[in-house]
């Protein structure tokens, strides 16, 4: 019954087997994570485990489905269909919609996403006259998550003294009262946020023992996928349902952990040990992606992390070539280079387009990276662009069914009550927002009877008011009798949309019109899949698809831009969007200080090694090939900046790193603009070279006379040389130990931020 376990190697294998009590697998990269996650839940079902008391949690919804189809495989769908398995968020709107009398909401609550939040938060800034260039709906949505993500109620946010400063000291005092007028109004709307999913399950274990209770004896075993990107809000939900019986087994990758923007947390995976005293550690080292030139490469660069778990990661794979490195004048060359390499390597070394990725660590420099590769006629892709379901007709039609669902639901009755035009404005929207808010009622109790809050409107209007709400009604009798398929039609077909969009006769329209029959397609497709947890002959209702368009992850609309056609063509995309992804080819374009590492994270030495995680997961995206470039002059923000290579190229072995010099072989057929490029070839070159370039400003190529000075040594208006920025005198000095920086203002580069941990300085005077 077990004979698959014969696919793992021996550490696989020794993690899969572990069943009992609390288990971290670290995983270097390309190592079988997956596998074993997935081997180890079939190895529990094949143990007559009750496949309804494990729950297995991933951050994408793409990734919980491929696990559960290899394990269908294993062990036979019946069982693999019963599993709790899904990413945390879908996972626990489940467990919200099972427990609404506890929770306070309806079980058809709506799931708004980013931009439902934002354009909820526009309103209430508006409507309290704030400065809406100080309350940027973006800063306020970050905060409002960041406080959602460490259960900070909006009590305990107004009530929090330090909170209360910093705010006010960012010139944004009301984001308390915006935080408590945007709960209220979610509230309202029967509406949660994402945040709102983990916030209100932890109020929920943490309010209800009963529920708590419940809960952890249905889940006797629990896996968590990806532990280093878990927040708070996740880690506490994890540790309380475990708290029982503690068969936990948590898989991840301390150097992978990318994500402290959004909220994730390294210290989760770093003291699993403090957490669960008797865990068992199991490291998977074997890399079965990459050359080991590459491999070795990263290691060589990860090695300088001091928070880590460390671990050896190896690979029997070739050898392979080095890491092959460029020096660009700008970020239009490095840009042609890269366009060239890419067209050489099609031609030459027969790679096809989906072979190669280029990424990058922030979406501007996609631009100079397009129009090397236009001119070029190399077929390519943007990835981090506008996603399917954000799309304006694909969330007109969105807001339909959500309002069909729940007709308490401010954002989608806003969104439709006037599209298509049914000749009700502005005004009357208005009048009906303020009667809700006045009385405190949703604003679909104002629609339906005006009257009754004396709300003044003329008879024309409220009758056709009166036919939205009928034909909304309407349709609501219709979900539990109809799949979601079926509904899709009647709502395009009694609403009006399909004949708007035809009515205009514009390629834009034409466009609408492609995407709302995607869309359907989308709804046909999930009707008739009948491999959902409820079985096979259950409805699947618009209710049910709803909640699986809110909450599909970034990553997963990435994967699935990559699988919507059959084309091929190479992926532009940051170097975040990559993680989980492999290429065989790879470059890793702009590989500059202040770019990369970010200039915001040399403030610390965590957001410093978390840049280096980031570069660590960028290298080892490769499979064969690795190509760098950086550039010695780059625009940002409209001004010419002067560029030194990342300290990151530096912590690369250099044996690992090959010499570029004279790579490009003479073309069968010369791509455009080849001899714009060419004399590029001899500006390959290895990192001694990189290393005993010096600014011609210095006058000096001696690198015995410069070093890393300490903060102790240094004073203002002291007059310093760089080695590569020449001299300049010091403005600032500020910070501690290892975050120590000196601002200088440099004769011909102008001011500079030097972190004196890496800066090689000499003291004139």
């Amino acid at each position: 019954m077990t004979d698959f376990l014969s696919d793992l190697n021996e550490a696989q294998k020794k993690a899969v087997e572990a069943t009992d009590g609390a288990v971290l697998v670290i995983a270097g990269a390309g190592s079988g994570k997956t596998r074993v996650l997935t081997y180890r839940i079939a190895y529990l079902l094949s143990k007559g485990i009750d496949p309804f008391s494990i729950l297995a949690l991933t951050f994408t919804n793409k990734a919980a489905s491929e696990m559960k189809e290899r394990i269908a495989s294993l062990v036979g769908r019946p069982k693999a269909k019963s599993l709790w398995m899904g990413t945390f968020h879908s996972v626990f709107a489940k467990i919200l919609r099972f427990e609404s009398e506890r929770t306070g909401f309806p079980s058809n609550f709506t799931i708004y996403d980013t931009e439902d939040s934002k354009r909820l938060l526009k309103n209430i800034i508006k409507e309290q006259n704030f400065d809406e260039k100080e309350y940027k709906p973006a800063v306020v949505v970050n905060r409002i998550s960041n406080a959602k993500n460490n259960l900070i109620s909006v009590e305990e946010y107004n009530n929090d003294f330090e909170i209360q400063t910093y705010d006010s000291q960012c010139k944004r005092p009301h984001i308390g009262l915006i935080y408590k007028l945007y709960q209220q109004r979610l509230k309202k709307a029967s509406a949660m946020d994402f945040d709102d999913l983990l916030f209100n399950t932890n109020v929920l274990l943490r309010d209800h023992p009963e529920a708590l209770y419940k809960y952890q004896n249905k889940f006797k075993y629990i896996l968590v996928d990806e532990y280093q990107d878990t927040n708070f809000a996740q880690y506490l939900i994890v540790k309380k349902l475990s708290a029982n019986n503690e068969n936990i087994c948590v898989v991840g990758d301390d150097a992978q952990s990318i994500y402290a923007f959004r909220g994730a947390n390294i210290q989760n995976i770093i003291n699993f040990k403090k957490d669960y005293k008797d865990f068992s550690l199991f490291k998977l080292e074997q890399n079965y992606r990459s050359t080991k030139n590459i491999v070795d490469a990263a290691n060589s660069v990860i090695e300088n992390n001091k928070e880590q778990i460390k671990k050896a990661v190896w690979t029997n794979n070739e050898e392979g070539e080095r890491i092959h490195l460029f020096n660009a004048a700008n970020e239009n060359e490095e840009a042609a280079v890269i366009g060239a390499k890419i067209f050489e390597l099609m031609k030459k070394e027969n790679f096809t387009p989906d072979n190669i990725a280029v990424l990058y660590r922030t979406n501007y420099q996609s631009r100079t990276l397009e129009e090397s590769l236009r001119k070029l006629s190399i077929p390519y892709k943007v990835f981090g662009g506008v996603s399917f379901y954000q799309r304006k007709e694909v969330k007109d039609l969105l807001a339909y069914f959500r309002l069909i669902v729940n007709h308490y639901d401010e954002q989608a009755f806003v969104r439709i009550i006037n599209f298509p035009a049914r000749g009700i404005g502005d005004t009357t929207l208005n009048k009906i927002l303020v009667a809700a808010n006045e009385n405190n009622v949703p604003v679909w109790d104002v629609a339906e009877n005006p009257a009754n809050y004396k709300v003044s409107i003329g008879s024309n209007i409220q009758n056709k008011i009166s036919e939205f709400v009928f034909m909304i009604k309407s349709l609501k009798t219709q979900i539990n009798k109809q799949n979601a398929y079926e509904i899709g039609k009647l709502t395009v077909n009694n609403s009006g949309i399909i004949k708007h969009y035809k009515d205009q006769e514009t390629p834009e329209s034409e466009m609408r019109l492609e995407n709302i029959d995607e869309l359907l397609n989308a709804l046909k497709e999930f009707a008739e899949n009948p491999d959902d947890v409820e079985g096979e002959n259950s409805l699947k209702t618009i209710e049910l698809f709803l909640e699986e368009a809110a909450l599909m992850t970034d990553m997963d609309m990435e994967e699935n831009k990559q699988n919507a056609d059959n084309k091929s063509y190479v992926s532009l995309m940051t170097m975040h969007s990559a993680k989980g992804l492999e290429f065989p080819v790879v470059f890793l374009a702009g590989l500059e200080e202040n770019l990369f590492p970010s200039q915001m994270s040399l403030e610390s030495s965590a957001e410093l090694e978390e840049e280096r995680r980031l570069f660590y997961v960028a290298i080892t995206r490769g499979m064969k090939k690795v190509f760098m470039s950086f550039a010695e002059t780059r625009y940002r923000f409209g001004e010419l900046n002067f560029c030194e290579h990342s300290r990151f190229i530096d912590e690369i072995d250099q044996k690992h790193i090959d010499d570029m010099a004279g790579i490009f072989s003479t073309f069968n057929k010369k791509p455009a603009n080849f001899e714009s490029f060419a004399e590029s070839r001899s500006n390959f070159v290895s990192v001694n070279s990189i290393k005993k370039k010096q600014d011609n400003n210095t006058g000096n190529n001696d690198d015995s006379e410069f070093g890393k000075l300490s903060p102790s040594s240094l004073k203002v208006d002291m007059t310093i040389q760089h080695q590569r920025f020449g001299i300049g005198t010091i403005q600032l000095l500020e910070g501690k130990g290892e975050n120590a920086k000196a601002h200088v203002l440099f004769n011909n580069f102008g001011k500079k931020q030097l972190l004196l941990k890496y800066a090689k300085l000499k003291i004139l005077s």
